[in-house]
């Protein structure tokens, strides 16, 4: 069997050496790679490769920084191509980003069975190009592979009972890599330590780094913050460039993206953490770390309902209230939202047994 799976973006590449890592025990699954090249800076990218073992790319599109339009559209030609050299018996896509979507609807143009791994999650705002990614993504997967219980019902209320698609509860990929990972975070080399206390903080959404008010909002936050906790601001490429044109002068110093063992370090050693980011939002969970979202809606409603994690938006007010709220020492509980750590093997033996509906 012929299994493609399509990543492009930094997340993805950490899910993806999940399932790579599990696929090795499964010599009837003959693995091919594509990366779109939707991340593609070493520090992106190049680094997940390296220090998570996974296999190199079988092909490389190498299509970035373009328009939502521009960059989809390359990408379908190129996915396109691919699958008509390669003729998968299945295609596996991730998460919510273009790649994503350019892969699935290459897939099913070409009448191609399509799996998307961390299906059925919601924010129900269509404003936000990842809602739309991943609602499209859904609706024309044939297996659908759900990382919590509330995708599942998700799925289940836009009619999916209905549809031709079979859909699994099978853990976050996420957890997988996490649980595997772990003792190798202590000897991460990054020289990105800080020895006291601080708080991370991460920026990369179009919403929170394009819209200038908005950012002045975070910075403002941030900038009051840092007068009682130290804040460590490791950044997207392209939100280093925006903090350097607009705020030259923080209180705080933005250095560049980590790997993805450095970063877990961070997470495991931060007090708190601050982001956009839906991945980061979940290993602040796995550690511990209360968290504030800077987005007004999370896909990851179960942590907000257990008061582990704020979503504050862009508003200093809010950002600020939710960090004395956790300063205050709200606990932090730890329940099994996302799987037992194997959801990548549940996955390729659905994969295995899959039979079109």
């Amino acid at each position: 069997m012929k299994l493609l799976s399509i990543a492009g973006a930094r997340p993805q590449l950490v899910k993806l050496s999940a399932f790579s890592r599990e696929l090795r025990s499964y010599p009837q699954i003959q693995e091919i790679i594509l990366h779109t090249g939707q991340h593609w800076e070493d520090n992106m990218s190049g680094v997940f490769f390296r220090e998570l073992g996974i296999p190199d790319p079988d092909f490389q599109l190498g299509i970035h920084d373009l328009p939502h339009g521009a960059m989809t559209g390359r990408m379908l030609e190129g996915i396109e191509s691919v699958l008509k050299e390669v003729k998968p018996d299945m295609v596996l896509v991730y998460g919510d980003t273009n790649s994503t979507l350019a892969g699935a609807l290459a897939t099913k143009k070409m009448h191609i069975p399509l799996a998307h791994a961390e299906a059925g999650l919601r924010i129900h705002d269509l404003r936000m190009p990842e809602e739309i990614n991943r609602v499209l993504t859904d609706r024309i997967s044939d297996l659908l592979f759900c990382p919590t219980s509330r995708a599942m019902v998700n799925l289940d209320l836009e009619g999916f009972g209905r549809f031709p698609a079979q859909v699994f509860w099978t853990g976050d990929l996420m957890w997988d890599a996490l649980t595997y990972y772990s003792a190798r975070i202590n000897n991460s080399d990054s020289s990105a330590k800080p020895g006291s206390p601080f708080v991370l903080c991460t920026i990369h959404r179009e919403e929170n780094i394009l819209d200038i008010p908005r950012l002045t909002g975070i910075l403002d936050a941030l900038s009051g913050i840092q007068s009682r906790a130290r804040v460590v601001f490791p950044a997207h490429p392209r939100t280093a460039e925006i903090l350097h044109n607009l705020a030259p002068g923080l209180p705080f110093p933005v250095t560049g993206p980590l790997g993805y063992l450095d970063m877990l370090h961070l997470v495991s050693q931060c007090t708190m953490v601050i982001t956009d980011s839906g991945g980061l939002q979940k290993e602040a969970f796995f550690f511990h770390k209360p968290c504030i979202a800077l987005r007004e809606q999370t896909e990851w409603t179960e942590l907000v309902q257990c008061g582990c994690n704020i979503p504050a938006g862009a508003d200093s007010g809010k950002i600020l209230k939710a960090f004395d709220i956790f300063q205050a020492g709200r606990s932090i509980p730890m329940e099994h939202f996302y799987g037992d750590g194997h959801a990548a093997r549940q996955m390729i033996n659905h994969i295995l047994n899959y039979t079109a509906c």
